[in-house]
């Protein structure tokens, strides 16, 4: 399908909307023609019969370049804190909590239920259930909607979802040769079987077996995919290093101006505590432009500079239902609404989740893209990031790939990530869904608007979007 898709998406008639005018220009024209056609509603998303669910409060602690402050520690410690620094902002008494969810893709061994034992680490009562979940990038947004499943079937009143990731220490095996000798061996019996056992080892059963970022079925990394994707869309390289460099601008903006309200301060063992991301990091188009293709050489234009970094980092947030919330005291930021998850083919539409969930859960809303206030999407790369934006702004990509009759229209670049994303403040995978629906609820306040909307591609070709609806101030 690769040359297929890349062959069909060169070959559009130039009148076609972002081939003819460039991508700014088209998102430009899209974005006014949608703002004149479709009048902005205000109605609220709640619906007869069904619980209101409400995001309380949301932290994470800081996104850390893998590697560095966290490196000696292990995925519960950074669970554990943002646990407790979610307890210390809204002072909720751990036994209120009926249940805890956590994500998180690359799974400590000895800690495979990493939201349990970031749970009792943090204070909650060994009588409070805790499980993780694994969805790929978009792991912490299944823990989100696992909770929202929970409450709204009446099942628990208040639920901490989050997610967490440590990619400095990640599980490194023996090879299976090795593993099933080591297994065997630990059955043996006598000194004679063990001897012979242990005679039968080669040199290359001590080979390692190194983690890949790569697909199972397809055994490609992602970073392949998003070059491919990049091709297909005739992204160039410049674009991506723009939109890159854009990113790390708007969230040194955003740090500098005290907008990143969920991140809380984190006491390493050992260290300095730690008060924000240190992937921020503004650079010039001249520097980018001198780094290599990281993936498809020498002709590639995924890089270093445009793709989302290996981060360590932890998120939660407290999900309640409006009732108990509101008895509690508390006074909500948000309601969580619809949601959809979506999948595609694993190879040659990898990335473009966005692009299929997003007018899904806007048909599921009743809403269109004119009444969304603030994108929140993830950037896994900056290639991945405009091919999906490219994908939804096309009628032929809607009809030949989507079976929709027209496309749905691309977001407008002034309210998209305009706090920085993936690309800058970080990608802890299990993580990273959290701070997508609190940093859309922040915006929301901070910005006067009423519905958001975040969205993510993940590994497996999988993807998910959901309303976000400001609470009435």
């Amino acid at each position: 399908m690769s040359s297929m898709l890349t062959w069909a998406i060169r070959s559009l008639p130039v009148s076609s909307a972002w081939a003819a005018g460039g991508f700014a220009r088209s998102l430009s024209c899209s974005s006014q023609l949608q703002a004149a056609a479709q009048p902005k509603t205000k109605k609220t998303l709640s619906k007869s019969g069904v619980k209101n669910v409400v995001v309380v409060e949301g932290v994470r602690i800081p996104f850390l370049l893998s590697g560095t402050s966290y490196a000696d520690l292990m995925p519960h410690d950074l669970a554990r804190a943002a646990l407790q620094g979610l307890l210390t902002r809204t002072s909720v008494p751990r036994d209120v909590v009926d249940y805890i969810v956590y994500g998180t893709v690359i799974q400590e061994v000895k800690t495979s239920n990493v939201a349990r034992e970031a749970a009792l680490g943090a204070g909650f009562s060994d009588k409070t259930p805790a499980h993780t979940v694994t969805m790929a990038c978009i792991s912490s947004n299944q823990a989100m909607t696992t909770g929202v499943g929970m409450i709204a079937a009446g099942q628990c009143d208040v639920v901490v979802a989050g997610g967490v990731e440590l990619m400095s220490d990640v599980p490194i095996r023996h090879s299976r040769k090795m593993r099933k000798t080591m297994l065997t061996l630990n059955r043996a019996k006598t000194l004679g079987q063990k001897l012979a056992l242990i005679s039968k080892i080669r040199p290359d059963y001590f080979t390692p077996e190194l983690p890949a970022v790569a697909e199972f079925s397809t055994s490609e990394t992602m970073g392949h995919s998003a070059d491919r994707l990049a091709a297909a869309f005739g992204i160039s390289r410049l674009e991506q290093d723009e939109y890159a460099l854009r990113s790390h601008t708007l969230a040194k903006r955003a740090q500098e101006e005290g907008l990143l309200l969920d991140v809380v301060p984190f006491k390493v063992p050992g260290k300095d505590t730690v008060t924000k991301d240190n992937g921020v990091r503004p650079s010039s188009m001249e520097q980018m432009g001198k780094l290599k293709p990281a993936f498809i050489k020498p002709y590639g234009t995924v890089t270093a500079a445009n793709s989302s970094f290996l981060t360590d980092g932890a998120s939660a947030v407290l999900l309640m239902s409006e009732e108990k919330a509101l008895a509690m005291g508390y006074k909500p930021k948000a309601y969580l609404r619809d949601f959809v998850y979506v999948s595609q083919d694993p190879k040659d539409q990898l990335l473009l989740g966005p692009t299929y969930a997003t007018p899904k859960v806007l048909e599921k809303a009743g809403l269109t893209l004119n009444d969304i206030d603030v994108f929140e999407f993830h950037e896994a790369f900056a290639g991945q990031i405009l091919a999906n934006l490219k994908a939804m702004d096309s009628d032929w990509f809607a009809q030949n790939y989507m079976g929709r009759k027209s496309k749905v229209g691309a977001p407008p670049l002034d309210k998209f990530n305009t706090w920085g994303g993936s690309l800058s403040l970080g990608h802890p995978f299990g993580a990273t869904g959290c701070r997508l629906v609190i940093t859309a609820a922040h915006r929301l306040k901070k910005e006067g608007g009423q519905y958001g909307l975040v969205a993510a591609c993940a590994a497996g070709g999988q993807g998910h979007a959901m309303i976000v609806e400001l609470y009435p101030q």
